[in-house]
């Protein structure tokens, strides 16, 4: 059972899982490049259930959701050098310049979300939220037409499972298309999923 989750970055996205979080019961450490002081506002705004924390604490979380620029992914590998043990659900694109977005990573073969875990050594990787707009994601999952499906990746069982637990919590309908590999290159940009966004009716 997940009772923490640990977000590092608090752009549209961090913020978005962050409220989901909370709103559902669990602890939520947010953390961002510029320190605890920063997020004083941002805490006070999604409630008593939100800490500000450093990214190292957000790191050691149940669940940690890696919420920053594809290109700053590496800081964060710096910062901490040894992320086993930990599940992390990737939600970056691999953009090449941010604020605003534009360009592109060149990766050759690889999935972004496989050059990310590269940048976080043993970590488990759940590829996620990525392929939708935050206004997407923000807002209630549960429609009258049915729920907010939010595709996901990964090529640990256990983890998957995990994930798409804690997600279905939140109200939304988690949807498993594969592993790193194959489910990475559909959720990445310019992917078959990327930028669909599909209801599931119950």
């Amino acid at each position: 059972m997940v009772e923490t989750v640990g977000v590092i970055g608090a752009g549209p996205i961090g913020r978005a899982v962050a409220a989901h979080a909370a709103a559902a019961g669990q602890k939520v450490l947010i953390s961002n490049s510029r320190g605890p002081e920063s997020l004083s506002g941002l805490v006070a705004e999604l409630g008593s259930n939100v800490f500000a924390t450093s990214v190292e604490d957000a790191a050691n979380a149940d669940v940690v959701v890696l919420a920053v620029p594809f290109v700053r992914a590496h800081e964060i590998g710096k910062l901490i050098r040894d992320w086993s043990g930990r599940i992390v659900v990737d939600t970056t694109n691999e953009f090449a310049e941010y604020a605003p977005y534009s360009g592109r990573v060149e990766l050759g073969d690889e999935t972004a979300s496989e050059f990310i875990a590269r940048q976080l050594p043993g970590a488990t990787i759940v590829k996620a939220f990525n392929a939708m707009y935050s206004d997407y994601v923000a807002p209630s999952p549960r429609h009258e037409a049915g729920r907010q499906v939010v595709f996901y990746a990964g090529d640990d069982a256990a983890a998957n499972e995990v994930f798409g637990e804690l997600v279905e919590g939140w109200g939304f309908a988690p949807v498993l298309v594969g592993g790193l590999r194959a489910g990475g290159q559909l959720l990445q940009l310019g992917g078959h999923l990327s930028l669909v966004h599909v209801l599931k009716q119950d």
